[in-house]
């Protein structure tokens, strides 16, 4: 089980919290459901030459559609897995997927980066020496997934699900992090 972002001490007084939620995983799914429904249903009555059923039962049969299917996604094993990033003055703390939570201080961090991958967002955060990451909490899983980059190896964390979203994310690492080193 993972650590809530309550339970670990701010590393200071002027934190901004980014959490992922299952109510905003439902509500995008069931956004995306319904938008693919409107545009499929009018094509599947042209190709089978009408239903003969009116418009508002087709809505309710989507609706219906839309919010078990987005319910099941938000509550099943990948939509319910907590990520969370805290930034501060005192670093940037990462809980991803249901990891531990680490903390880098803002001088431990050689590159930090927000990029696209498909759909996703991703966050990667590579320190500058992996001796310089401090565990906040070490029973659990581990720290966050890790992946190879240019600049080294590096945490990642899907920022698809995560409220405040990635620009206000961005927003916050550049205020934080010093000129020589800026968000990419």
């Amino acid at each position: 089980m993972s650590i809530a972002p309550e339970q670990v001490e701010a590393p200071a007084a002027d934190t901004v919290l980014f959490r992922s939620s299952p109510w905003r995983t439902f509500a995008a799914v069931f956004g995306l459901l319904m938008i693919s429904f409107g545009a499929v249903s009018p094509l599947a009555v042209l190709l089978t030459g009408g239903t003969g059923n009116p418009w508002w039962q087709t809505a309710l049969q989507a609706g219906a559609v839309s919010i078990v299917a987005a319910g099941l996604y938000a509550w099943s094993t990948r939509g319910a897995l907590k990520t969370w990033i805290r930034i501060s003055s005192g670093g940037l703390e990462v809980a991803a997927q249901d990891s531990d939570p680490i903390l880098l201080a803002w001088p431990d961090i050689a590159h930090v980066q927000v990029r696209r991958q498909g759909i996703r967002s991703i966050l990667e955060v590579t320190p500058l020496d992996l001796d310089r990451v401090h565990p906040v909490q070490g029973d659990g899983p581990g720290g966050p997934a890790m992946t190879e980059t240019a600049e080294g190896p590096a945490f990642t964390a899907d920022l698809s699900e995560v409220w405040p979203g990635p620009r206000a994310l961005r927003r916050e690492l550049a205020r934080h992090l010093p000129p020589e080193k800026p968000a990419a």
